[in-house]
């Protein structure tokens, strides 16, 4: 099988890659990747002279640059997304951009090729937040932030076009994932990487918020198996079933690096921060899928490897990153 993966130069995307390549030696890939401060081809050095391996640095809102990737196609799996909450309260514009209307053009792309299938990947946060039990994929959704709302948008573009033109469409969306190569924005490799440089780790509110966790390969897995036996027309929730609080995982990536509670910093609570993320995953599971890793293990991992590869996050963290977090952190923290 011809892949196209896009985003494939970004955390979970070149997860996905790399086990693609390594799980399927008759497949090929083209990762089209417009290279935003998230996407990085350090991330597939290991694999970037594999011969059914092909980069393309392009951008999903651009038509023409699309269509010059289609030819022998027979899948797209769509990662290509700006992604950050706090990004997206910031500015939302290029939210919409990328995830609403490049997620057309692939739409429009995956048509007028006659791709066979067509997997749109999104997340639990279209569903809002939840206090008790878990949202299954008929639920409403419920999207809280600018980020969670050009998601839905894109999923919802992705039904209508299977509805309408039939095109082979499924949606994907697992709760939040870490692992190896997650751009230091997010809470896991932030609180790491912060740690490993003697920095303050900045702790939301009172950190009881919940989220359900899951190892990234475990979700790549899933997504592999959709692709390949999901039902088109369908949706197939991707989860964990780890749920912690912010202030766990916090406590958890303190003591095993062998700092104390002292290198927490509270910060004043994100606009609109959902309590809960909670799915019902038993639709991926009848495929025959579960997750490998637990919690605890998968943590002792993606530790075990920022601490090994300090080459892949000090340059990044050193750049733009610096400025805008030193930004975000002094305007919350009111110093």
């Amino acid at each position: 099988m011809k892949i196209l993966v896009t985003g494939g130069a970004g955390f979970i995307g070149s997860n996905f890659i790399r086990l693609v390549l390594n799980k399927h030696p008759d497949d090929e890939v083209v990762n089209f990747d417009k290279l935003t401060y998230a996407g990085n081809l350090d991330n597939l050095k290991d694999i970037e002279a594999d011969p059914r391996y092909r980069f393309v640095h392009g951008d999903i809102c651009d038509v023409e640059a699309v269509g010059n990737v289609m030819d022998g196609i027979e899948a797209i799996i769509n990662f290509a997304a700006e992604s950050h909450v706090d990004r997206s309260i910031g500015g939302a514009a290029d939210f919409i951009q990328t995830d609403v209307y490049g997620t057309y053009v692939l739409l429009e792309a995956a048509r007028r090729h006659e791709v066979g299938r067509y997997v749109q990947i999104s997340t639990d946060e279209v569903y809002g937040s939840i206090r008790d039990g878990s949202f299954t994929e008929a639920d409403r959704l419920q999207p809280s932030s600018p980020y969670s709302a050009s998601k839905a948008g894109g999923d919802m573009q992705a039904m209508a076009y299977h509805a309408t033109f039939r095109v082979p469409t499924i949606i994907t969306r697992s709760s939040n994932n870490f692992g190896p190569y997650q751009y230091p924005e997010k809470i896991i490799p932030l609180f790491i990487t912060n740690a490993l440089e003697n920095k303050k780790l900045p702790l939301y509110g009172d950190g009881a918020n919940v989220r359900d966790w899951i190892y990234v390969t475990d979700n790549c897995e899933a997504i592999d198996l959709v692709l390949h036996r999901g039902k088109i027309g369908e949706i197939y929730n991707i989860g964990g079933g780890n749920e912690r609080d912010n202030l766990s995982i916090t406590r958890l990536i303190l003591a095993a690096l062998g700092k104390g509670e002292e290198m927490i910093e509270r910060v004043p609570d994100r606009l609109g921060h959902d309590f809960r993320y909670s799915i019902d995953c038993s639709k991926v599971t009848e495929l025959g899928w579960a997750p490998a890793r637990s919690f605890e293990d998968g943590l002792r991992e993606t530790i075990d490897w920022y601490v090994n590869n300090p080459w892949w996050w000090e340059k990044i963290k050193s750049g733009e990153f610096a400025q805008y977090y030193q930004q975000q952190y002094s305007n919350r923290s009111g110093s």
